[in-house]
Formats: structure tokens, sequence, C-alpha cells
């Protein structure tokens, strides 16, 4: 392996799979190998938004994000370095204040929505994958989701998708799939394709 991590982009539309993907990759290629950041742990906290309100936040555009310190701790990582990832909590829409390390390992997993829209962003990746899901389906896991993990009422998951995460989808999350060097249709159920990514990144940790 090279002296630095080699990084792996996961986008895609919201609830698409890219944590199942990730996590498959992570568990393929064991915890001594695989270092995670979350592009959503990098939300801007709730009072960085010039008082707005949290219905009133459009959390599905890129500018919803530190992607500056985002890019800070992933240059951290290729260097070697250990981070301090932020933890955001969903409910209240704020940092907790809690502080998660990240310590390099040989490949690197970047995971969000938005991660191949930023083009400093892209520059740091090594191989890009975009996992491509009916848009269906991504509805009806966010909602499930939403309302089962985050406390979420039906109709406040329903106004939300279809006033900035559908639009949002529309204007930034598809076109960026151009950018993908590796497009996984149906999520984490398409084994061939998760076994072809993880050939390839096992492959690199022993010969790279």
């Amino acid at each position: 392996m090279s002296d630095h991590p080699f990084v792996v982009g996961i986008a895609g539309g919201t609830s698409s799979g890219k944590t199942t993907v990730t996590r498959e990759i992570a568990s393929a290629l064991g915890p001594e190998n695989v270092a995670v950041v979350q592009h959503d742990s990098y939300y801007k906290d709730l009072p960085d938004f010039e008082g707005l309100a949290a219905k009133d936040i459009n959390f599905d555009h890129p500018d919803a994000y530190d992607t500056a310190l985002f890019v800070d701790h992933i240059r951290q990582l290729k260097l070697g370095n250990p981070i301090s990832q932020p933890v955001y909590n969903y409910t209240t829409y704020r940092r907790t204040g809690d502080l998660v390390r990240v310590d390099p390992k040989p490949i690197l997993i970047v995971e969000g929505i938005l991660i191949f829209v930023e083009s400093e962003l892209r520059d740091l990746m090594d191989i890009k994958v975009y996992v491509d899901t009916d848009d269906d389906e991504r509805l009806l896991r966010r909602l499930r989701r939403d309302v089962l993990e985050r406390g979420r009422t039906i109709d406040s998951v329903m106004s939300q998708y279809i006033e900035t995460v559908k639009p949002m989808h529309l204007e930034f999350v598809e076109p960026s799939k151009r950018w993908a060097d590796v497009i996984v249709p149906r999520g984490g159920e398409n084994k061939v394709a998760l076994d072809m990514v993880i050939t390839m990144l096992k492959s690199m940790t022993r010969h790279g």
C-alpha cells in the first residue's frame, strides 16, 4: 500500500444504500484497513444558519455543509494524521459537541449525497462510486428511517422531500453521477458490483 490512504468516494441519492455499500466494503476488508468519514457529520450547526428555524433550512443544498472542514479532515487523513470528526444530532439539528477520533487507514471511505458536486472534494478521491437506486424505493426508505430513527412525523418527512430533497436531488445529486468511475445499481443488493469493488480494493491493500 502507498504511504497515504486510497480514497473511495461513495455518493448517491438519499437512502440509496450508500451506508450499506460502505458497511459491506468495510466488513470485507476489515476494520484495520478501513476508515470512514461521512459528509452528514459535517452539517453546519443550527446557529450558523443566521437565525433561520430548522424548518426553513434546505439541508439538501451544498451550502448546508461545512465542506471546508470536511476537505481539511480528508487531507489530514491522507497525510497520515488522525482527525476529530464532529457528531451531529439529526433531531435537534445541532452538533452535540462530542468528537470522534478517526485514524488514517489504508482505505478511506468518504460518503455522502453531495460529495461529487464539489471539485475540491472530487480531487481528493482515487475512485468514485455512485449508488443508483429507484426513486420510489429511496423515498420509502427515507420515510421509514426519519420516522423510526429520527423521531419525525410522516407529514414533515413528506413535506421536506417534496420541497427540498427531490429538487436538490435533481439539481445536484443526479447530475453528479457523471463524475463516477463505477455506478452500482440497486445499492447494497447488487452483490456482483459490490464484489468487483471489494476485489479491487483488496488487491490494492495487498499490492499497493
